[in-house]
């Protein structure tokens, strides 16, 4: 895992959304068992490592705040990720609160992303949020960042009807990476 704050280089990084991004959907996801990482993920992941971006999750996990799993549960899924991953996530972050608890940490909020920029040294102009719903979506809105959503996990049934269109849609986590490092080559980024 990278060490935050290593050296002065500003870096881009991926905002990327866990569940039905990067792993399957499964409502409060609670149980190593119960994990299923896309087969696309670990490449994908790859790709933008080998191209300089810090891979950052952030993650909206209420079933804590509802009393459904535990906060070491979800750690617990976020090593086993981790490992399976090949050690390629720089950090996950997440929120823990109910959505309608007022934090500021809940997506679409700015949060994970304000905590994420005092542990890492960020090129947010440069950077992309990516999940499957609008409050991913948002979230890069609110900085503002360049922002993909997916069309797994619930994105397929929310692209139709979001008001704010992401900068790109994508089949999946693989397609938007693929986009993303084209457009990072040709400087069509923010």
């Amino acid at each position: 895992m990278l060490k935050p704050k290593s050296n002065s280089v500003q870096r881009p990084a991926i905002f990327a959304d866990r569940d039905g991004t990067l792993i399957e959907e499964v409502n409060f996801l609670s149980r190593i068992d119960e994990l299923r990482i896309f087969d696309f993920t670990f490449d994908a992941l790859r790709a933008l490592k080998s191209a300089g971006y810090l891979i950052l999750v952030i993650t909206n996990q209420s079933g804590i705040g509802r009393g459904i799993f535990r906060q070491e549960q979800m750690l617990a899924i976020h090593q086993v990720m981790q490992e399976r991953l090949g050690g390629m996530i720089d950090k996950f972050y997440f929120c823990p609160h109910l959505p309608h608890s007022g934090c500021i940490c809940r997506k679409p909020g700015r949060g994970m992303i304000d905590q994420a920029m005092a542990d890492f040294d960020i090129d947010l102009r440069n950077s992309w949020v990516v999940g499957d719903k609008e409050i991913d979506v948002l979230t890069g809105k609110n900085f503002p960042m360049n922002t993909a959503m997916v069309l797994t996990g619930y994105g397929r049934r929310q692209i139709e009807t979001i008001a704010e269109k992401p900068t790109i849609t994508a089949d999946n986590f693989a397609e938007a990476v693929q986009f993303i490092l084209s457009m990072a080559k040709q400087g069509a980024s923010r």
